[in-house]
Order: C-alpha cells, then structure tokens, then sequence
C-alpha cells in the first residue's frame, strides 16, 4: 500500500484490480463489477467511495466491506 500512496501522492492515477479488503477499504473510489465473475458477472454494481460502499445494498464486495469497516 505504500507504494501506492507514492504514486497518488506523487500526482499520478492508479488503478488497482483487487479483492483484498485492505487496499479496497483505503481507495479513493470503488468499482464494483459483478455479481459473479464470468458469465455472471459484468453488471456495473457500485461507484463511489468504500465509506458510501457499505450503506448501498448491493453485491459481495459491500457486505464483506461493511463488515471490515466496522469491526469492533
């Protein structure tokens, strides 16, 4: 993740592909492609921020991200 944050900080875009919570739960925006993979899939689901992610009903990546998000 830190060299990731170089790079935004640095002033350049960076577009990530990733399933892990812990980089998804730090992006600037979030776009959710789904439901499945494959043939299921290819559906736009969500666009915005990971904090607006979790108050949106839709598709696997919000509810493992509310999850994260709000651990006690």
């Amino acid at each position: 993740l830190k060299v990731l944050d170089s790079l935004v900080e640095r002033g350049n875009t960076v577009i990530v592909i990733e399933h892990n919570l812990d980089v998804i739960k730090t992006a600037d925006h979030i776009i959710d492609l789904g439901p499945e993979g494959g043939a299921g899939g290819g559906s736009l689901l969500y666009y915005g921020t990971p904090e607006d992610m979790i108050s949106v009903n839709t598709g696997f990546t919000g509810e493992y991200l509310n999850h994260e998000l709000n651990k006690k």
